[in-house]
């Protein structure tokens, strides 16, 4: 099924069987209600075209098969209608193919969105973003060839009008320790192998050789990547940065610290009596000539140290000599250091090429590491996970906690669902009172200054004694173990000290400052003097504050979800995995989430905000109701015929269960649910905004009864002819008369008299047509031309064409066809002052004589096995049944899938048999 909300059982087992069949039929899409769950193909599939953009443009979510799309337009519809803040949260462990995910709602909104030359290069900068900061920040781990080794949060800014014309990046994150160590089977990240394809002078200048060649390259094997062409990649790169705003000078200046770093891993050192010492002083040469500093300088620096001591009251700097340990320490954090700040000023430069003086209204994309567990997990992988259990408490709070607690207080009528609360993991690693894991290892760190394995064994002795005891926490002989929401992990104490400090010592902040680059000495602007006061921030405490700030933001945005999985470890299309996938859709709670999303209701607002939108459905709350707000919900509510088990009322809020499902469009003038005979010349899911029976004048103006239909993309005029062979001659049938695509709809010409006439100029040929509602048809024709053309349609006045429009004191139009020329005869139309007037509804309208073939008869009850509809259920295929809630179908079959046959008013289709109740 598309939506998994309508399994027969939720169970595993059915969940992943359902993934299992629609991944390898290649649809790697499905749907928990708004939830989109998305499996990795690994591979390119077929559907990412401007076809389906053009598809889900304006389309509800279930009008389609489910689509990242869908979920990308019904963001941006949402906030342009709704004036609020929108933002997606894409999760999955690493290599589900989040990062990809992320850049197709990027495109999508880019394509979607208007404007002129400004708005367009706000969109190349989104865009062109994207591998800009993969270069730095992506490589290749065991389980993902482009895995993301930082979090980044990119806000989309727009105008009141739904144009991109500004945007934010947050990155946090990245993981600096892969820039001088990787795992076996790993790259560094993909700047540095971009830049090995270099030619030429730039090759030479920055002396550039093969990867073998240098430290930082050659410590995993891993050097070139299936489906990465980093020569390709490398264009991309450099392509991205003129259209951000970084000046040639700069660009050069990025890749020489690139080239730096990688020169700067192949000093190395030995004991000299206790002491190191640079094994080959010849290699200090390229580094310190790339970063502009004395060659002198940077071997004294990587080799020594200065500190402050203080000794009866007064204080004094000593020089300290390093050992070869220390001395590997310090020229790794200076490479650790060089990349990570050249990353942040891509990110600045992005930020100042999009940045707006005024924030209205924004989409936000988070795009984060995956959960991880390896082998081996250390303090990098501790922070990953925290961020992650965050993002799952945001996921619980929303969707599953804030939900029920809702229907408490509003009085709704609910069956409690049980779920985890990974609120007590958080707290475990965050909390300050008691202490949790970040608490203990910074206080660990003010008092043992980090010094290597005695601080990681202090640390973990500290954490057995506060914290050894609690239900989600264990310890062994090498380090700990958490039990998070995916599962347990083991980390390894090793280092997490070390790397919890996180600071750059002051002698090489002042050797980059006595660089003669003017912009090395940007990117090390400290004030030396006033940093050092105060208890130096560590990275856990930084990764906290900022794991705060984002749930802070994406909490005043309305949320959506993306859960992302991936099917096997072999990153191989159609491979299927049951335990890995069994145990991702047990931590991702997808059988929890199916269940609260059955049980409850899927669409809730406030009573102001429910009668402000849909206020224009009746004319009794248009332009404004008066009287109580509830009653005001409660009127539109019954206008639109919705059954009673669809809804409920709290004390502030109006609950809806699926109101995608059960809306009536108010266009419809034919009653289209009805006329299946229509309905098959629509393309599959084909969504109608109007539906009328008008009249047509042919060349002579001779009138014809046609079906006039509008959908999204087109037009149809569909008629009636006799059959004149087969066993059905003599018989009226269906015809498409003429299908005209929008955009090839060239204006259209009406009267300034009070007439229900309107031409459609087309290049073929021009239709003439009439229809009583002519300003209704018009009105929805413009807006979805101008949606789907980016232009305005042409919408012209004359009372002289084919038609001559002669005034009279007529309130019913009067022809009189004459050669070549219709004259009608009719009353003044509106001033040009006039203001709007409400417009009929649907239920006010008789249907005009001959207006289609009566219905039959009703037929006598059948003696076969009945149910009746408990839902309402709209059908989402061909071949099943549509039904309102308390409709009788006739049972043809029962099946153990939970998908029956049926009848219902003459159809045979499929129905899930979990929506009825047999009688």
């Amino acid at each position: 099924v598309d939506d998994m909300v309508l399994l027969s059982k939720i169970t595993e087992p059915a969940i992943m069987d359902n993934l299992k069949k629609r991944y390898m039929d290649d649809y790697i899409f499905t749907y928990i209600g708004p939830v989109l769950i998305s499996v990795n193909p690994f591979k390119q599939v077929p559907y990412f075209t401007d076809k389906e953009v053009e598809m889900y443009q304006g389309s509800a979510q279930y009008e389609n098969p489910p689509h990242i799309y869908a979920l990308a337009d019904n963001m941006y519809r949402n906030m342009l209608i709704d004036e609020e803040n929108q933002c997606v949260i894409i999760s999955g462990e690493s290599g589900a193919g989040k990062t990809v995910a992320a850049k197709y709602i990027m495109s999508y909104v880019s394509k979607v969105s208007g404007g002129g030359p400004k708005v367009q290069h706000i969109k190349d900068i989104i865009l062109l973003s994207n591998p800009l900061l993969e270069a730095f920040g992506n490589a290749k781990t065991v389980r993902n060839n482009n895995s993301s080794r930082f979090g980044k949060y990119f806000e989309i800014q727009f105008s009141r009008g739904g144009e991109p014309d500004g945007g934010k990046i947050s990155n946090f994150l990245l993981e600096k320790s892969r820039v001088v160590s990787q795992n076996p089977n790993e790259r560094n990240f993909h700047i540095f192998y971009q830049l090995i394809e270099l030619q030429g002078e730039q090759r030479e200048f920055l002396g550039i050789t093969s990867p073998e060649y240098y430290s930082y390259l050659n410590q995993s094997g891993a050097f070139k990547v299936d489906g990465i062409d980093d020569k390709k990649d490398f264009e991309d790169t450099m392509r991205a940065m003129p259209v951000i705003g970084i000046s040639e000078e700069d660009q050069s200046m990025v890749l020489q610290i690139v080239a730096g770093v990688l020169h700067l891993g192949n000093i190395n050192f030995y004991e000299a009596g206790n002491y190191a010492a640079v094994e080959n002083e010849d290699f200090l040469a390229f580094p310190a000539y790339l970063l502009g500093i004395i060659q002198g300088s940077l071997k004294e620096k990587l080799t020594s140290r200065k500190i402050d001591s203080k000794w009866g009251g007064k204080s004094e700097t000593i020089d300290v000599t390093l050992n070869v340990e220390q001395a590997v320490y310090t020229r790794d954090a200076l490479a650790k250091a060089l990349h990570s700040r050249v990353f942040d000023f891509l990110v600045e430069s992005i930020n100042k090429a999009i940045r707006k003086s005024h924030e209205e209204h924004s989409i936000g994309v988070l795009d984060i590491y995956g959960f991880e567990i390896f082998q081996k997990n250390g303090f990098e992988q501790f922070c990953i996970n925290f961020v992650n259990e965050k993002l799952q408490q945001i996921f619980i709070e929303l969707t599953l906690k804030a939900e029920q607690e809702e229907y408490v207080q509003e009085g709704i009528k609910w069956i409690a669902i049980d779920y985890f609360n990974n609120k007590i993991v958080c707290d475990l690693i965050e909390s300050r009172n008691p202490p949790g894991i970040m608490c203990i290892m910074d206080d660990v760190c003010a008092t043992m200054h980090a010094k290597s394995e005695g601080a990681d064994s202090t640390l973990l002795q500290k954490l057995r004694t506060q914290i050894g005891t609690h239900e989600h926490f264990n310890s062994w002989n090498q380090g700990f173990i958490v039990h998070h929401y995916a599962g347990k992990v083991s980390y390894d104490v090793e280092c997490f000290c070390e790397k919890n400090r996180d600071v750059l010592f002051t002698d090489l902040i002042e050797l980059m400052q006595s660089s003669e680059l003017p912009f090395m000495q940007a990117l090390f602007a400290e004030n030396l003097q006033a940093e050092k006061k105060g208890r130096p921030s560590t990275a856990g405490s930084k990764i906290k504050k900022q794991a705060n700030n984002l749930v802070d933001t994406l909490m005043k945005c309305t949320p959506h979800y993306i859960r992302c999985i991936k099917p096997n470890e072999t990153k191989k299309p159609r491979d299927w995995e049951d335990s890995r996938v069994k145990h991702q859709v047990e931590y991702l709670g997808l059988r929890e989430n199916i269940r609260v999303r059955r049980a409850g209701f899927a669409y809730r607002r406030p009573f102001r905000k429910f009668l402000q939108r849909y206020a224009i459905l009746t004319k009794e709350t248009w332009p404004d109701w008066r009287g109580p707000e509830q009653d005001g919900v409660k009127h539109l509510i019954a206008a639109v015929c919705m059954d009673s088990d669809q809804y409920q009322l709290g004390r502030s809020k109006v609950f809806i269960k699926a109101p995608d499902l059960n809306r009536n469009f108010v266009g419809d003038y034919i009653g289209l649910d009805d006329r299946p005979e229509i309905r098959q010349f629509l393309e599959k899911r084909e969504r109608v905004d109007f539906a009328d029976r008008v009249n047509k004048y042919d060349r002579r103006f001779k009138c014809v009864k046609r079906d006039l239909i509008l959908t999204p993309r087109r037009l149809y005029l569909i008629g009636r002819e006799k059959v004149t062979k087969g066993a059905e001659k003599g018989q009226l049938r269906e015809v498409i008369k003429r299908r005209l695509e929008l955009e090839n709809i060239e204006a259209v010409t009406l009267s300034t008299l009070q007439d229900d006439f309107l031409i459609l100029h087309e290049g073929q040929y021009d239709s003439l047509l009439e229809t009583v509602f002519k300003t209704e048809f018009i009105s929805l024709l413009c807006k979805r031309f101008e949606e789907r053309c980016q232009r305005k349609l042409p919408v012209r006045f004359s009372n002289r064409w084919a038609v001559m429009f002669t005034l009279s004191q007529r309130d019913e139009a009067q022809l009189k066809p004459s050669g070549k020329v219709l004259t009608v005869y009719i009353g003044p139309g509106l001033p040009k002052n006039s203001r709007e007037t409400q417009r009929r509804m649907s239920q006010e309208r008789k249907p005009p004589p001959g207006g289609g073939r009566p219905k039959p008869r009703p037929k006598p009850k059948p003696r076969v096995p009945q149910c009746r509809a408990m839902y309402a259920y709209d059908a989402q295929d061909t071949d099943e049944l549509s039904f309102n809630a308390k409709e009788i179908i006739e049972i043809i079959s029962e099946d153990p899938s939970g998908w029956w046959m049926g009848r219902l008013r003459g159809k045979k289709g499929l129905f899930p048999g979990n929506y009825v109740e047999k009688f």
